[in-house]
């Protein structure tokens, strides 16, 4: 079984809390798996992490579904087997869908599954008043956003984030 990880920032900057947790957990799974990572820019690694980052333009991250798009040709790439997907609480059910929908669709038959360490993490500490991006400073921002996505269908998804 050859795992890589998948991780989504939760906001801008790096230095935000809910990245640098992001990044901790990120580092610890790669050293566990002897795994290369595949993330956003605002999720900072030291050097040791075999780390490949998304293509961004500066202040305007990619949608999840993109990020997972690319993702999956990183682990054609690489050969991968498994993935551990690392993603804030909150966001982790769309970056989970997103993914295993981005691995149909490169025709991947790969084990995704979500990092067990996110669990742990109380939902208000994905938060930050810190971020740039206003849906991440609080519960009532992310929420009142997630639940149209988490409601609308896949196929009208798609057209909206591609």
């Amino acid at each position: 079984m050859k795992t890589g990880i998948v991780t989504y920032a939760f906001g801008v900057p790096s230095t935000t809390p809910p990245n640098r947790l992001l990044a901790e957990i990120t580092c610890k799974a790669a050293e566990h798996h002897i795994a290369p990572v595949y993330t956003q820019q605002d999720i900072k690694l030291p050097d040791h992490v075999d780390v490949s980052y998304v293509e961004e333009q500066p202040g305007s991250p990619p949608p999840t579904l993109r990020i997972a798009r690319r993702a999956m040709l990183w682990a054609r790439e690489k050969q991968l087997t498994h993935l551990v997907v690392v993603a804030a609480g909150p966001h982790m059910w769309r970056a989970l869908r997103d993914t295993r929908r981005a691995a149909i669709e490169a025709g991947l038959e790969i084990d995704i599954r979500q990092s067990s360490e996110v669990n742990a993490i109380p939902e208000e500490s994905w938060f930050s008043e810190e971020s740039v991006q206003q849906r991440v400073r609080t519960p009532k921002d992310w929420n009142g956003r997630e639940r149209l996505l988490h409601l609308m269908p896949f196929w009208v998804y798609k057209r909206v984030v591609s």
